[in-house]
């Protein structure tokens, strides 16, 4: 596989390259454009256009449909996906990838999580393994080597049919190194948090590999700041104590002085390695409890583990004064993550139950 980015791209290479999408489900050379009629709910808009023209953009999801997005042979490597449903279906469908033919999928998230988007509303992103651009096209620039085989699937986990699904899936044919890695993410929720508990990240990871991102999805259930607890991975033979511990949920993604700015407000920012680009105020009505979307991607800094891993978030606030001095305070908050990270082989996804109700963002 070759180096991408722009320290290579003025180098000549013997890969091809392929794309997946509505108008040529399995990116075959030539494969375009070739639909008389689309069978999704709009098609009847091209039905003056000419075989050639925009007739099978999308796809209607039935109701507990499980779609194949992709389903390619390797060596290769995915470079881009492209996708986009309207933001409210975002947890009500579930993207899993398959490597080299496992029986279990090492992806397996909400599909909005995947993107940042774990409330399932609109939120832009910048940054550079994850885009979000306006009004909601999810971009992902993990690079995804595979060795034989590589199968994408969205599945619809509700009743109803899910109207406009598109996408884009951009991959090389190519060998790939000895050394290339699978990546892997897996979601869970705490909701609530049990009280003077850590939220667990991930855990029961095996193996050779390296962690690259988190995604957080927190909703406060508490009056007050939220953002003392401490991030931390336990590491290879790390028993009760671990090798790597944060001093705060805001300085792990990146801020500090709870990412207040100006005073009273919370700051939403979005950078190429780390952000917070969602803050969900209360309305004073329905929305009557604040929402956060973090992420931290640790591609300048993976970290590097030889036999396992495990991750925890702390949910930690204040509570009232004792002698005039604050004292924490261990919440009881929604807590969604999502884990990022490439293994030496393909391992199962470890994500927690993915159903409709346990995904439900309200």
């Amino acid at each position: 596989m070759n180096g991408w980015g722009l320290g290579s791209i003025s180098e000549w290479s013997e890969a091809r390259t392929r794309s997946a999408s509505g108008e040529n489900a399995d990116g075959r050379p030539g494969g375009g454009a070739r639909a008389e009629l689309g069978s999704h709910s709009t098609a009847y808009a091209s039905r003056r256009l000419p075989k050639g023209w925009k007739k099978s953009p999308c796809h209607d999801l039935a109701p507990g449909e499980t779609y194949t997005v992709l389903d390619a042979e390797g060596p290769g490597a995915i470079q881009h996906i492209w996708c986009t449903v309207l933001p409210q279906h975002l947890r009500s469908i579930v993207l899993r990838i398959h490597w080299d033919g496992a029986a279990e999928p090492s992806v397996a998230v909400p599909l909005g999580d995947f993107f940042c988007q774990g409330w399932a509303r609109y939120a832009p992103v910048t940054s550079m393994p994850v885009t979000v651009a306006p009004a909601g096209g999810l971009n992902s620039y993990w690079p995804m080597p595979f060795r034989s085989r590589c199968t994408i699937t969205v599945e619809n986990l509700t009743e109803n049919t899910i109207e406009g699904f598109f996408h884009q899936i951009t991959w090389t044919e190519e060998p790939v190194a000895e050394r290339a890695s699978y990546l892997h993410a897996c979601w869970r929720r705490s909701n609530p948090l049990d009280a003077q508990s850590p939220h667990v990240i991930v855990d029961g990871i095996a193996g050779r590999g390296h962690y690259v991102g988190t995604y957080l999805a927190w909703r406060s259930l508490h009056a007050g700041w939220w953002g003392e607890g401490e991030v931390k991975f336990h590491l290879d033979d790390d028993d009760e104590y671990p090798s790597i511990c944060g001093t705060g949920t805001e300085d792990y993604f990146g801020g500090a002085w709870a990412f207040e700015h100006p005073p009273g407000q919370f700051a939403e920012y979005s950078t190429p390695w780390l952000g917070m680009p969602q803050v969900i105020r209360p309305d004073h009505f329905n929305d009557a409890l604040l929402r956060f979307g973090l992420y931290r991607w640790h591609v300048m800094d993976p970290i590097r583990f030889s036999t396992g891993l495990s991750a925890s978030v702390q949910a930690l606030g204040f509570s009232g004064d004792v002698d005039g001095r604050p004292r924490y305070f261990s919440r009881r908050d929604d807590i969604a993550s999502t884990a990022f990270w490439y293994a030496d082989e393909p391992r199962e996804s470890r994500s927690a139950e993915l159903s409709f109700d346990a995904l439900d963002p309200f």
